[in-house]
């Protein structure tokens, strides 16, 4: 895996615009944010961008519901046995 900076979670609450975007993007169970999701701390705004791509994708539309896209995500992420 790559290296790339990211802001520690303990610093998130420092930044105003990263401190806004914390309770959207924490994992509710670890209380931790995702690495996927920190390599975007050093720009808030593509993290906001990021975010708000992942939800609209997951959303439920007239083709498929939340469950079933949650269910091909799970299969993607088996396959390329990524535990996100």
């Amino acid at each position: 895996m790559a290296w790339i900076e990211v802001v520690p979670d303990e610093e998130w609450a420092d930044d105003e615009a990263l401190e806004s975007l914390y309770g959207r993007v924490v994992d509710k169970s670890s209380g931790q944010i995702d690495y996927v999701m920190s390599v975007h701390s050093l720009n808030p705004r593509g993290l906001a961008a990021h975010d708000g791509l992942y939800r609209s994708a997951m959303a439920g539309t007239q083709s498929l519901r939340k469950v079933e896209r949650e269910l091909i995500a799970l299969v993607v992420s088996l396959e390329n046995e990524c535990h996100y």
